[in-house]
């Protein structure tokens, strides 16, 4: 996500040629304009209006007259030198429109302002460096000073109106946030940035100007999305990325073709979590505005359309998907984008792939492999989904041929691109495990976990391939092993997604059955537990693997001679099955026999003590329907 020091550098330098006003006021008038659409990268914000007040006085100077020798010069007093220099030295800082002119005019002004006057001065120049990226240390040394300032001048004027909330304080506050992120210091960002979200939410309570506020609370909220994500918690910066556009759509005009790249935006961010049903709302409204505002031949959208075949392959509507895929892939090529164009050949593989049409899909990447240089990302990716296409045919040996390849490329790649990479080696992963390679499979996978290790906004990735390697380590007898590959990701996916996620509660059902194999009953039946628990919330107690979780918590029990307790979960399986009608029937009469065992173990004539606990594999489509792509992994 782009930086949102951009847009509030610009609302900060606005104004007019001609106006002057009193140092340090707050007149702020805002009136925010749309950008061109960047693809990769969130809305910027630009103000046309003036900002009265930037290190400037009321004064004019006027051009001496002309000084030829029948003219005396009039003669200035000491204050109106001081002031004429002064006024010289803001319109130097004024006029600079680079960083390094303006860090030169501001040198030449400390020694003639002091620091409270200096301080909007410094607020520019530190969301100039902030947009420039380059020098994150100074940029914080900046705001402190400004905030300082600002802080000092509001304990001054303000102490007998309830210490109202400034909103330069905000401004500053929301910078440090910024630099602090950029120096990866997540924690501090944070917390200058709720604070800078407080002080701005309570000065639209009391009705200050919105429109000098809703530029910076959406930077605000979007540097917290950008935190959040770094930090792990991508659930938590879904709600900031929300907040984006609706203050958005209370800036842009309704239709506003900066409105339909915002909701893509959000749809892309969706889609990162595997969320695909809430993606496609927003990726439909942008496809919309897009058609509405650019025409059906645009860029806009072309890219609408990609995303949207992504989405349904996630759905699993592939046909649908297919569809918007080859009308992207139109509009592309009358454009010219060859690198695109590409990326959503290899899209339109995988998708006729899933549909079982594996020659079709081999074809469409004999063509698209000719186009690629020898060692590029998309070699690699054609000769990864060649690889799938062959395996699912049961062509092994050339499908791995096909696999080597796109690893011996993706091996020069993971110092300037890691996690492309590791996206590359799960998925080479997934297909070794097809094929029965599961040391093939762990190997790939802990290269994968490697990567990850080293960056922290791939905290949920991490916890992902952590849980996939516990998972085949538990399926290849290696319990021991197995545990903490699934506790780690167990504590990664929590702090992502939430202690009630789905995908947390699989973990935690094969966390049990690994106790459960080193016979550890008690251990295995708290992990069971909490399973369950995790997959009545997050799927419904009538959901296969829910009812699964149950049972397993009723064997685990079985294994303690607790009978009581595990004849009660035993006959919340039977009643969960019953509701599935005839459609579960060879799962119920199972289920109501071993009922059965338990209530004669109980009664003390059945005394065989096999069980089979079932570790659940990760899922491979969205549980709560089965009918969304929504791979865990």
């Amino acid at each position: 996500m782009r930086k949102s020091s951009i847009s509030l550098f610009s609302h900060l330098s606005r104004r007019s040629s001609k106006s002057f006003s009193p140092l340090l006021s707050r007149n702020y008038i805002s009136d925010p304009l749309s950008s061109s659409p960047s693809s990769s990268s969130p809305t910027r914000f630009r103000s046309c209006t003036q900002l009265h007040g930037l290190v400037f006085k009321n004064t004019q100077f006027q051009a001496n007259p002309s000084r030829n020798m029948d003219t005396l010069a009039p003669q200035m007093s000491s204050r109106q030198r001081k002031t004429k220099e002064r006024s010289e030295l803001e319109d130097a800082f004024e006029s600079a429109t680079t960083s390094e002119e303006m860090r030169r005019a501001f040198k030449e002004m400390e020694s003639v302002f002091g620091e409270k006057e200096l301080a909007l001065a410094c607020l520019k120049l530190g969301l100039k460096l902030d947009q420039e990226g380059e020098d994150p240390e100074q940029t914080l040394s900046f705001a402190t000073r400004a905030f300082n300032a600002f802080n000092k001048e509001d304990d001054d004027s303000d102490s007998s109106s309830g210490n109202k909330p400034s909103f330069l304080v905000a401004m500053a506050l929301q910078l440090m946030g910024s630099a602090n992120y950029s120096l990866k210091r997540f924690n501090d960002s944070l917390g200058y940035l709720n604070r800078a979200n407080r002080m701005l939410g309570r000065l639209e309570e009391e009705g200050c100007n919105v429109g000098d506020i809703r530029p910076v609370l959406h930077a605000v909220q979007l540097e917290l999305a950008n935190v959040k994500t770094a930090m792990g918690r991508r659930e938590e910066a879904l709600e900031n990325l929300r907040r984006c556009l609706e203050i958005k759509e209370l800036m842009l005009e309704k239709d506003s073709k900066e409105l339909g790249k915002a909701n893509r935006d959000l749809a892309e961010a969706y889609v990162a979590v595997l969320n695909f049903r809430e993606a496609l709302g927003f990726c439909r409204k942008a496809l919309e505005i897009h058609k509405e505002q650019l025409g059906q031949n645009s860029v806009e959208v072309a890219h609408d359309r990609r995303l949207l075949g992504v989405i349904y392959t996630g759905l699993e509507e592939h046909e649908k998907a297919l569809e918007q895929n080859m009308l992207s892939q139109k509009v592309l090529k009358n454009w010219g984008l060859g690198s695109d164009l590409l990326r959503a050949e290899i899209d339109s593989a995988n998708m006729q792939i899933a549909l079982g049409k594996y020659d079709d899909a081999i074809n469409t990447l004999k063509g698209v492999v000719q186009q690629t240089d020898k060692d590029s990302e998309t070699r690699a990716l054609v000769f990864i989904s060649m690889g799938k296409a062959l395996c699912n045919q049961e062509k092994f040996s050339d499908a791995k041929r096909c696999l080597e390849i796109a690893c011996g490329i993706l091996d020069k790649k993971e110092r300037a691109a890691p996690v492309d990479v590791a996206e590359a080696y799960s998925e080479i992963s997934m297909q070794y495990e097809t094929m029965n390679e599961f040391e093939t499979a762990i190997s790939l996978l802990k290269r994968t976990l490697a990567l990850l290790e080293k960056l922290p906004q791939e905290q949920h990735s991490e916890g992902s391939v952590s849980a996939r390697i516990g998972w085949l380590l538990l399926l290849t007898g290696k319990v021991s092993q197995a545990i903490p590959y699934l506790e780690s990701a167990a504590e990664r996916l929590k702090e992502s997604f939430g202690p009630k996620h789905f995908g947390v509660g699989y973990i935690y059902n094969n966390l049990g059955a690994a106790y459960l194999e080193l016979d550890r009953p008690q251990s295995a039946a708290q992990m069971f537990a909490v399973a369950k628990d995790i997959m009545d919330v997050a799927l419904g107690p009538h959901h296969a693997d829910s009812i699964e979780a149950c049972q397993n918590l009723s064997k685990a029990y079985d294994a303690m001679k607790s009978y009581a307790l595990a004849i009660q979960f035993q006959q919340q399986v039977v009643d969960a099955w019953e509701n599935h009608g005839p459609s579960a029937h060879d799962e119920l009469r199972e289920a109501q026999r071993l009922l059965e065992e338990l209530r004669k173990k109980a009664r003390g004539t059945f005394l065989n003590d096999e069980r089979s606990i079932k570790a659940l594999p990760l899922p491979q489509t969205h549980p709560s329907a089965r009918s969304s792509q929504a791979d865990f992994l």
